[in-house]
């Protein structure tokens, strides 16, 4: 959890492609707990280094580089990817803010202890009004509300927020007044990197899970590996495996050495998650009548992997990213 926590805090200060490493590891085995690594790394982590004050920074670090989960909550019932129609408000009372609203589809608020929050400051000015508040979880003013009950990565909470009456100082924005959506946009550019690594490691997984079944199954007299029309399904599959992973880490690359990333973080993303889906349902095939039970895991990395297409960032939305940088290239 404190991959990229700068080692003054009590983190091992790693870069962003060993954050993607671990988050793909953890995904082989459990997909769930790679979701929890990866908001909590890129998401929370690279918030409070990135836009934390020292203050900040010295009171939280050294927490969710220890013993504390955080979570990002940005998403409402009426606000999903188009995310700054948030409608939770921060009115500032004296030295106070207090917020008021609620959150939807927020990951880790179960186990978390830190929230960043976003909130209109300002509606006036649309999103430019929207910032970021640091949140702790013992904060009267928050209720933790209904957990999901969900298709895939149970193990990771997914709970609505409420916030009422919800009073925090002013030391608690995080970056400046107005600089929500900035801070959302970047993170999420980041996270959908991470995204694209635990979707990768799902893939690997599913993938590592069929072949040792198939090895050892015999049909026929024969493995049922052997079988050159089901060599040939795992051999694109395998192929598309590392060619998500390439895209993975070439925008890992790029976010490190400071170039832009946007559009192949959308590309990763977008891949990978199409890659584990492919993937995870053709293991379900292969593994035949007992990938359909739930005694094997196949049927579970395949539910696990829906979530892929939807979460920071909609393949849609990937696509109009990628759509539009294209056709920049071509203007007149």
């Amino acid at each position: 959890m404190g991959i990229e926590v700068p080692s003054e805090f009590g983190g091992v200060e790693l870069g962003f492609t060993a954050a993607c490493l671990a988050i793909e590891e953890v995904a082989k085995v459990d997909p769930a707990v790679s979701a929890l690594m990866d908001i909590h790394n890129t998401l929370l982590v690279t918030a409070f280094k990135r836009y934390g004050s020292k203050e900040l920074q010295e009171r939280y670090l050294p927490r969710l580089a220890a013993d504390t989960v955080g979570s990002f909550c940005l998403s409402e019932p009426n606000s999903g990817s188009d995310a700054f129609a948030l409608k939770t408000k921060a009115v500032q009372d004296g030295s106070d803010w207090v917020l008021d609203g609620g959150k939807s589809w927020i990951s880790n608020s179960l186990e978390a202890g830190i929230f960043v929050v976003f909130a209109n400051a300002d509606p006036s000015k649309g999103h430019r009004g929207i910032t970021a508040f640091v949140v702790d979880l013992d904060n009267k003013g928050l209720q933790i509300g209904k957990k999901e009950d969900k298709l895939g990565i149970r193990a990771s909470s997914t709970c609505e927020l409420v916030f009422e009456g919800c009073r925090v100082p002013k030391e608690a924005v995080l970056g400046e007044v107005g600089q929500g959506y900035k801070i959302a946009i970047e993170l999420l550019n980041e996270g959908r990197i991470g995204i694209g690594a635990q979707m990768v490691g799902l893939a690997q997984g599913a993938f590592d899970y069929a072949m040792r079944y198939m090895v050892t199954r015999k049909q026929f007299g024969q493995s049922i590996a052997d079988f050159q029309g089901m060599q040939f399904q795992y051999a694109r599959a395998r192929m598309e495996i590392e060619a998500a992973r390439l895209l993975v880490f070439n925008a890992a690359r790029l976010k490190e050495s400071g170039r832009p990333f946007m559009v192949e973080a959308a590309m990763a993303k977008l891949k990978a998650s199409e890659v584990a889906q492919d993937v995870s349902s053709q293991c379900i095939d292969w593994l035949g009548g007992v990938g359909f039970t739930r005694e094997f895991l196949a049927e579970k990395y395949y539910r696990d992997a829906k979530i892929g297409t939807i979460y920071e960032g909609t393949s849609n939305i990937q696509l109009q990213t990628i759509g539009r940088s294209v056709r920049s290239l071509y203007s007149e």
